[in-house]
């Protein structure tokens, strides 16, 4: 009898102890849930925390049991978000983002000249993929381009629908004798529009006038249309200087005309000199002079050496200057004293 009322004792001190050491609650852990939701726990339950949609297991033990003082042990799991892949790069545009990871966003945009055709903006999904499908930034298209009046276009790429797109380019010319005014060439620009088209407009020049000790080759009076072009020559031993042909430009005005430059007489009566690699006497050879742009050169004596070096002197336009070096010999000189140009050369110049 006595050892029964001990036994029951025993039993019932036991249960109000463990009574007392019932588990509240367990502690929440941040993106997770536990499989058994309640308000109190017996010592030796056991819960399991799961990560929820989006997250994903990284440290501390998953499973957790009331112990039988009535406490929880220290929950050290930890759930984080789930990351993306990176997106990749947008052709002919960009992707902005500060973080891949679950419920971030990433916005998309196109470079000038571009519309985003797709959604503007992509979300970071529970499964670890963006939302929707990945966008693309298709050029701006440009309208038909307008033909300025009498003119062309000399060259157009086009493409499948005959549509222009961004940084197309288009070439324009005029017919004959309308001048292009403005940029031969055209853009579709960013904004859908082309750059400015150019004005064709009718030229016409009045008869060109002569150069003076010259003349204008075939030259008819009337009025002559854009780009047409005249020739010029000059008179005897006039050289020409400048272009040979003028012609008629966008201004009604004639490009620039050449001109006539004289020749020149060599003011001296007798010596050779050099010419076009050759010794040559001024007063059988050279009568006439040299041309505008052509050099003879002089011979000239070193007294100390006792050689003589040449000097050379240019026709410009009916001037030629003697050296000072030179000395033109007297009647007795040229008797009696070989020629400068038949004395030995010096091995360098002076």
């Amino acid at each position: 009898m006595y050892s029964t009322v001990l036994f029951l004792w025993i039993v019932t001190l036991t249960h109000c102890v463990l009574a007392g050491n019932i588990c509240s609650k367990p502690p929440e852990v941040p993106f997770a849930t536990i499989d058994v939701d309640k308000k109190e726990y017996q010592p030796g339950e056991e819960v399991t925390y799961t990560c929820r949609p989006g997250y994903v297991h990284q440290s501390g033990t998953k499973k957790y049991v009331c112990n039988w003082s009535g406490r929880w042990l220290l929950n050290t799991m930890k759930c984080t978000p789930k990351k993306c892949p990176f997106p990749g790069l947008l052709e002919n545009g960009k992707i902005s983002f500060t973080e891949l990871t679950f419920q971030s966003t990433i916005s998309f945009s196109c470079n000038p000249g571009y519309i985003l055709n797709g959604a503007r903006i992509s979300q970071c999904m529970a499964d670890g993929r963006w939302s929707g499908t990945p966008p693309h930034c298709q050029p701006v298209t440009c309208p038909p381009p307008q033909i300025p009046e009498f003119g062309v276009i000399l060259y157009h790429t086009l493409k499948p629908g005959n549509v222009s797109v961004f940084q197309d380019m288009i070439r324009f010319e005029c017919l004959p004798s309308f001048a292009l005014l403005g940029n031969e060439t055209a853009m579709c620009t960013a904004n859908g529009n082309w750059s400015n088209i150019p004005e064709c407009k009718y030229v016409t020049c009045p008869t060109p006038t002569g150069i003076e000790n010259g003349f204008i080759n075939f030259v008819v009076r009337r009025t002559y249309g854009y780009k047409e072009r005249v020739s010029f020559g000059c008179n005897g031993r006039y050289v020409l200087d400048g272009p040979r042909e003028s012609m008629c430009e966008k201004t009604s005005d004639w490009s620039i005309k050449p001109s006539c430059k004289a020749p020149c007489k060599i003011p001296v009566k007798k010596a050779t000199v050099l010419y076009k690699g050759e010794k040559v006497a001024v007063q059988d050879g050279l009568k006439e002079g040299i041309q505008h742009d052509e050099t003879i050169s002089f011979f000239c004596k070193n007294k100390e050496k006792d050689c003589v070096y040449t000097v050379p002197a240019s026709c410009i336009d009916g001037n030629l200057t003697v050296p000072e070096c030179f000395k033109e010999r007297g009647f007795f000189s040229s008797v009696f004293k070989k020629d400068y140009a038949e004395r030995t050369q010096c091995e360098d110049v002076p």
